[in-house]
């Protein structure tokens, strides 16, 4: 899934993700793998709002974040690295 956030905070982040886990089975969302950063810096409010645990992976180690570097990799088909994301929704297209 993607998730379309106001900004790049923590706050914000991590809010988004506790809205998005309520979407989604509880069987499809036991972990989160993240690059460590401060747009988590909050990982525990996702965890006990969620009981999501979040994991980080080592730097410049993006084997261990294969799904989230392969979505990135289909996206690149569809979206260059220069297009602007905020002119989209976060809304599935009919």
């Amino acid at each position: 899934m993607l998730l379309k956030v106001a900004s790049k905070d923590t706050r914000s982040v991590v809010s988004g993700l506790i809205k998005q886990t309520q979407k989604l089975p509880r069987e499809l969302y036991r972990s989160l793998t993240w690059d460590p950063g401060k747009d988590l810096a909050d990982h525990r409010r996702l965890t006990l709002a969620s009981d999501v645990e979040v994991y980080f992976c080592d730097p410049q180690s993006r084997w261990q974040r294969r799904t989230n570097e392969n979505t990135n990799r289909l996206l690149r088909q569809y979206f260059l690295k220069a297009t602007d994301l905020s002119l989209y929704s976060q809304a599935r297209p009919s």
